[in-house]
């Protein structure tokens, strides 16, 4: 496959700038396979399209500010990193990271930096493939480099979105509770505290697991056959009750429903052959396009992804290139919003 078959025009003025209010206003464009038609609807009418029984998975990671303003300690040129994963535990005010820095030139193995709000140093100690650099922080001993980050760092909105956010948490999942992402798993933006009790109400079961957002979910594939392309690294990890209850869910006829992405790609990778979803943690590279069989999802809740991505590959796998790429046109048409503060698809 080309990856110029997963290609689509979109107007530059629906790429969302700001969330709405309150989250759940968001719009809903339903694709059901079985249909010939999609459906516009509401996010917060997403309960009538779920049935008892069913479980939606959840991905219960939280954005850091993983964004640090750099300069040169010798000639002063700024820079800036993006912190992806730590490479080392954290010790004695040191860490070493794995991140993606710009401008490159800059970031040369040996180069000093300091973080432009002070309390963290930074010496760049090798280039990585792929254009990533390994860093070595440091830091003041007496406190953790989480309780700096949240001091000097900043929280890492994609490049297209070019206004700041008035409020910081609107960016992240009212449920984001495990820390260690790079950007949002954004298709769990729409769901408000009132939108999770009512699915519970209609006896939908919640259930959480975690992988951290990095380069793999957010950098753009590089060549041109889909084939040959591959994906970073990210970290995950289910635990048992979630093991349990998708099994649990699965053996009493419910559909698992994966709200974004990284859970389906998350579930796709501790899935055995006969989807048992089995618990664990690890590093996956799954990459999910057209032609994958699914071993455990069933249905996918998921925004408006990049043309040429491998986000938008995956739900095409999902649900089928032709029927997802003409309901991105519709939505075009139709004036949704798009990207990570855009509107929201069902696929069942």
């Amino acid at each position: 496959m080309r990856l110029e078959e997963f290609d689509y025009y979109l107007p530059p003025e629906l790429i969302a700038q700001e969330p709405v209010e309150p989250r759940d206003a968001s719009r809903l464009l339903v694709l059901d396979r079985r249909a010939s038609t999609a459906g516009h609807h509401r996010f917060r009418e997403l309960p009538r399209f779920l049935r008892k029984g069913d479980i939606l998975v959840f991905n219960d990671t939280r954005v850091i500010p993983a964004r640090l303003r750099v300069r040169r300690r010798d000639t002063g040129g700024q820079a800036e990193l993006l912190l992806l994963r730590p490479l080392s535990a954290e010790e004695g005010g040191r860490q070493a990271w794995e991140v993606l820095g710009r401008p490159a030139r800059r970031l040369r193995p040996g180069a000093r930096l300091v973080c432009e709000r002070g309390q963290l140093e930074a010496v760049v100690t090798e280039s990585l493939p792929e254009g990533l650099r390994r860093v070595e922080l440091g830091w003041d001993p007496e406190v953790s480099l989480a309780q700096v980050l949240e001091l000097v760092g900043e929280v890492p909105l994609p490049p297209y979105i070019h206004r700041p956010l008035r409020d910081g948490e609107r960016y992240q999942t009212v449920y984001a509770r495990r820390p260690g992402s790079a950007a949002a798993p954004t298709a769990g933006l729409h769901f408000t505290p009132g939108l999770l009790e009512a699915l519970r109400h209609a006896g939908v079961q919640l259930c959480y697991l975690t992988l951290h957002v990095g380069l793999g979910t957010f950098r753009p594939l590089r060549t041109e056959k889909v084939e040959e392309a591959r994906l970073h690294p990210e970290f995950y990890r289910v635990d048992e009750q979630a093991a349990d209850s998708i099994n649990a869910a699965r053996r009493q006829g419910g559909r698992v429903v994966a709200v974004g992405t990284t859970v389906v790609r998350t579930l796709e990778t501790v899935a055995a052959p006969e989807g048992e979803v089995r618990a664990g943690e690890g590093w996956t590279d799954l990459f999910i396009y057209p032609g994958y069989r699914f071993r455990v999802v069933d249905a996918l809740v998921t925004n408006f992804h990049l043309p040429r991505s491998s986000l938008l590959l995956l739900v095409c796998a999902l649900g089928g290139t032709e029927r997802v790429l003409s309901a991105y046109r519709e939505a075009v048409r139709e004036r949704y919003r798009f990207y990570s503060f855009g509107d929201a698809m069902l696929i069942l």
